[in-house]
């Protein structure tokens, strides 16, 4: 699970904050259309990715997706956008990652 799983969470993180990404730069960086629609395109796909996890509840997908959306978007500040997290940040993004664990990974009764 973890092999199919992971790389998916990733792909939905490039999904997810490339699309918001590039609808902030078509909006507040005044880039135009084009950045806004290949952002609601990548939105779109976000979509449709997390249905491919191999996890059927969906409640549970979209929590535990949260948390990589947390890290991912500091990660994404940093490598594109100049940012540096403090500790503080580091340290969120780190229990948002132990909850992906937790909610995804943990072995399950029943």
């Amino acid at each position: 699970m973890l092999a199919r799983s992971i790389p998916l969470f990733l792909l939905a993180a490039l999904c997810e904050i490339g699309g918001a990404w590039l609808v902030w730069q078509g909006v507040r960086e005044h880039r135009g259309w084009i950045w806004i629609g290949a952002g609601v395109l990548a939105l779109g796909a976000y979509g449709f990715v997390a249905t491919l996890q191999p996890d059927a509840h969906f409640g549970r997908i979209l929590a535990a997706y949260g948390g990589v959306f947390v890290a991912g978007s500091l990660a994404w500040g940093m490598a594109l956008d100049g940012f540096r997290p403090d500790r503080w940040d580091v340290t969120g993004a780190l229990l948002c990652l132990a909850g992906v664990a937790v909610i995804m990974y943990m072995p399950r009764g029943g």
